[in-house]
């Protein structure tokens, strides 16, 4: 059965990965698969430790690495790779539910039992979708497959005169068992490490270690159910407490595996939430933006830098303080997110199961005959038909409620209730196995209908979804520099949804990108027409408007952009760039030092700062602030701005000193080697400022300035030699 079960699995998936490589996202990798791919490529590149907490789970870029490290990046191998897990998930499910519903009596009805729940997750769509991603999807559902296959191993091993006992001996039995125990605990510690919110699940384990066990064994010692539920916790700890331990090593704060919690707590639970992802900051939902976000917006609100833990709690306060201020409006939140849970349609994360569907016939099928609309009503099923064995299923339905309380904390993703499914499959295959004797009675019809209507309720748009999609691949094209490529994923999104507003800000980008300035700002406009509030499209357009010339319509959006992107250094900076350019100094140096309160360590701002000083004729303090700048700069500009400022002021020595460290950082400065050639010549050291001249030139062939700036210097040389 298992080989079965195994082979059609594989053979579904195959198809599904060979099919997809014609898909322009088979390559070009997105949101969290982007980013674990990245990571991989450190870890194989030498950089297993890392430098910071981690702020996702870890289990799955380490096994990218190590593939990496032994056979190189090739996608397909990855995928091929996964293939064998998702496949080795399927039979393990199978042979796991085939313990348990297997009756002395009547072991045929286990075997059909298992042989439905493996072939219903090896053509499950949602699962063969997962397993063809860069995702750990794969290990998520794989590591709870094992579990559910080494519960049913000890179940069938809990009362002490099974055949198992009766055959090698209460001894080796118990062996056994406390084998099985702590593999159960390493099996969670390394879902823990995948998917974090499964750390519920070790509480239900060790519930059922020491209490469910005593009904079915109640003659049992109560220092062996102790044993067992230390056993469990054992296998946790040995592969969880060396990532804390590493945690802290590099983050100076204990961290069981990550340091999400506090975000990802405020995206589900605050006043905007709607039960689905949704970016601290809109339009910022990629995963390199997320703790950047998380972090900058904290440190603005306190006004001070913060550690991983303080990040962290700050957004867990603000998500008390809506539950606790607002209980009403938090239980609808709760209320819609429980519907969204058990809903058919799959919330997708960075690309959507009908997009990949375009390209794979096993999508497009299995999303008829596999999907979470019948699984749950199936579930509901086979919970009814088998409730006479509930007190030998109670560790599922404790399983099943725990994980779907902990995503419920947070927020819907497809992948995050993806968990789930091995679960419910546990249920749905027992009751389709009971089905034919269950038929005459009828009594579970009205109950299973009402659970498939709600289940099948339309929630969400899957055309919004494909079209978030199509938005996602241009993105990562753009990120590329394929920008044609790009504005036509971009413009099939706003084909599939006129009204997505990031699609005509990003389409606008890329048209930034390619020259196209009119088109790039009639396109901002489209977008903010959408939604008028969108801080990053306003930002967008003001920068666009200042690169076209119209810095008093420019600064108008910035200042928009403020009221949403609050504590923006760069905000500030660009908004002084504007008003220099409508000529009010006095503001822009208002909006340049907000910049630099808000970044210190900006050289950009400060060197801003010092030129719109410069042009107030504050002399002192735009020295000042170049000299900031240049500690800060290491490209040199800073220091040459201060040499020329010098060079002005008539303050020859200094803008030579200047000149000469500008130099140091950027030796071929065609316009430094100019500069300082002036400066020396000045100083009547014609000798020295001609071979600055000359360098500069040998550097900018044709650089007009310096060619008339060495001639003027032979002229004044040879004078000088004659006389």
């Amino acid at each position: 059965m298992a080989l079965a079960i195994f082979a059609v699995a594989m053979v579904v998936r195959l198809v599904h990965v060979l099919q997809i490589r014609r898909a322009p996202f088979f390559t070009v990798l997105m949101g969290d698969s982007h980013g674990y791919d990245q990571w991989a490529q450190r870890i194989a590149a030498g950089d297993w430790l890392g430098t910071e907490v981690f702020y996702q789970a870890p289990l799955y870029p380490y096994l990218l690495g190590v593939i990496y490290s032994v056979a190189g990046r090739h996608l397909l191998l990855v995928r091929m790779v996964q293939i064998v897990i998702g496949s080795a998930s399927s039979a393990l499910l199978g042979v796991a539910v085939a313990r348990l519903f297997s009756r002395p009596a009547e072991p045929a009805a286990g075997h059909r039992a298992g042989f439905i729940a493996g072939l219903m997750l090896a053509l499950y769509a949602p699962a063969i979708f997962f397993d063809g991603l860069l995702q750990k999807s794969v290990l998520d559902v794989f590591f709870v497959c094992l579990a559910v296959f080494l519960i049913a191993e000890l179940t069938v091993r809990l009362k002490p005169d099974t055949t198992a006992a009766r055959t090698h001996g209460r001894g080796i039995h118990l062996q056994v068992s406390h084998r099985l125990w702590l593999a159960l605990g390493l099996t969670m510690g390394g879902l823990a490490l995948t998917r974090e919110n499964a750390l519920v699940l070790i509480a239900v384990l060790l519930a059922w270690a020491i209490v469910g066990t005593a009904n079915a064994e109640p003659r049992t010692p109560n220092v062996e159910r102790l044993r067992r539920a230390a056993l469990v916790l054992a296998g946790v700890a040995i592969v969880v407490l060396p990532v804390a331990a590493r945690n802290s090593f590099v983050g100076g704060g204990f961290f069981i595996t990550t340091s999400q919690f506090g975000p990802n707590f405020y995206i589900g639970n605050n006043p905007s939430a709607d039960g689905t992802y949704q970016s601290l900051r809109f339009g910022r939902g990629a995963p390199e933006y997320e703790r950047q976000d998380a972090t900058d917006l904290a440190e603005r609100a306190l006004g001070r830098t913060l550690s991983p833990a303080e990040v962290s709690g700050f957004w867990t306060d603000k998500a008390v303080e809506f539950i606790t201020s607002q209980p009403a409006r938090w239980v609808r939140l709760m209320a819609r997110k429980f519907a969204l849970l058990w809903n058919a349609t799959e919330m997708l994360d960075t690309e959507s199961q009908e997009a990949h569907a375009e390209w794979s016939w096993p999508l497009r099928v299995g999303g008829f005959i596999g999907h979470f609309g019948l699984l749950v009503p199936l579930a509901v099923l086979g919970v009814m038909l088998t409730w006479p064995m509930r007190s030998r299923l109670w560790v599922f339905y404790a399983m099943t409620v725990a994980y779907a309380a902990s995503v419920l904390a947070f927020y819907v993703f497809a992948r995050y209730r993806y968990p789930l499914v091995p679960l419910l499959i546990v249920f749905a295959a027992a009751g389709l196995a009971r089905l034919p004797r269950a038929w005459p009675q009828r009594r579970f019809l009205v109950p299973v209908a009402a659970v498939a209507l709600f289940a099948n309720w339309p929630l969400l748009s899957t055309t919004l979804m494909r079209a978030v999609t199509e938005t996602n691949l241009a993105v990562a094209l753009q990120a590329e520099g394929r920008l044609d490529e790009a504005a036509t994923h971009y413009h099939r999104a706003i084909e599939l949804q006129p009204d997505y507003a990031p699609a005509y800000n990003n389409l606008a980008t890329a048209l930034r990108a390619k020259g196209q300035l009119n088109q790039a700002i009639a396109t901002y406009a489209r977008a903010l027409s959408m939604r008028p509030e969108y801080g990053e499209a306003h930002y967008n357009l003001a920068n666009a408007l200042n690169e076209a010339g119209r810095p008093r319509e420019a600064a108008e959006h910035f200042r928009i952009a403020l009221r949403t992107i609050r504590g923006s250094a760069d905000v500030h900076n660009n908004l002084g760039i504007a008003l220099m350019g409508e000529g009010k100094t006095t503001e822009a140096i208002a909006e340049f030092q907000a910049a630099v309160a808000l970044d210190p360590q900006s050289p950009t701002s400060h060197r801003n700062l010092a030129d719109a000083l410069t042009a107030a004729k504050q002399y002192d303090r735009a020295i000042d602030e170049f000299r900031r700048a240049a500690r800060l700069d290491s490209s040199g500009a800073a220091a040459y701005d201060l040499g020329s400022l010098f060079l002005e002021l008539d303050r020859t020595e200094e803008a030579i000193l200047a000149f000469r460290a500008s130099l140091k950082q950027a030796p071929q400065s065609a316009q430094a080697h100019n500069n300082l050639g002036i400066a020396l010549g000045i100083q009547g050291r014609l000798d020295d400022a001609i071979s600055h001249f000359e360098e500069a030139l040998r550097i900018q062939p044709g650089f007009a300035d310096a060619e008339r700036n060495l001639a003027t210097a032979r002229q004044a040389r040879g004078r000088r030699d004659r006389s």
